[in-house]
């Protein structure tokens, strides 16, 4: 998968700079010590549902699609904090495209999701499962792909019926995630895939949280 990766522009300060303009994100600092909660395996494809007493401004009204968890910790997607539209062709390494390819390529724009803090430059598409290609991996309901045939694919109208393209992820150390849970700064719903491409992603936490395992 490594070299597929490297095939896709690491958009550099494109993306950041859409987040600044847009104030999207204002960032917090990862505190150092954190409280260290029980594991339990029940997070893994669920939601993750920021709570009003979420303490990270990053995170607030968050929803995250749970992929993994662990002993040795967990990590997911943010779903609904878009960053804006940008044109395709800025996604992809030129090498990658003739110069009529890019022409066309500029036309199409893309709406990208901030995904998390961590891997900020790292392409993540999220999608329905009835794509596939050589870098899928289906996580139950949903699939990620990471390849840069998918954004063209995507372009040409012959990608997967839903889609979110995605920039980095949400990670979290060993209880790391469990302790943020038992302070109730998180809440677990049922995955929905209607949820996750909601056309209107202010509404996706409110569902996500009605959702919620516990009632708060």
């Amino acid at each position: 998968m490594g070299s597929m990766k490297k095939r896709i522009l690491l958009f550099s300060f494109i993306i950041l700079q859409i987040a600044l303009f847009h104030h999207v994100f204002t960032l917090a600092k990862t505190p150092e010590n954190y409280l260290k909660g029980k594991f339990y395996n029940s997070v893994k494809n669920n939601f993750l549902v920021a709570t009003k007493k979420m303490k990270d401004n990053r995170f607030e009204k968050t929803v995250i699609v749970m992929l993994e968890n662990d002993k040795d910790g967990a990590w997911g997607i943010v779903v609904n904090k878009p960053i804006g539209s940008i044109p395709l062709a800025l996604l992809l390494d030129p090498s990658l495209s003739t110069s009529e390819e890019r022409e066309e390529l500029y036309k199409v724009n893309i709406l990208i999701f901030w995904g998390g803090p961590v891997e900020v430059k790292e392409i993540f598409v999220l999608h329905s499962n009835e794509y596939q290609s050589k870098t899928t991996k289906n996580y139950g309901s949903i699939s990620i792909s990471q390849d840069y045939n998918i954004l063209f694919d995507i372009a040409e109208k012959k990608g997967p019926e839903k889609s979110l393209v995605i920039l980095g992820y949400s990670g979290w150390g060993s209880g790391q995630l469990e302790g943020e849970i038992e302070r109730d700064h998180w809440i677990l719903s049922d995955l929905d895939v209607d949820i996750i491409f909601e056309k209107e992603s202010i509404k996706k936490w409110l569902k996500a949280y009605e959702n919620s395992f516990i009632r708060l």
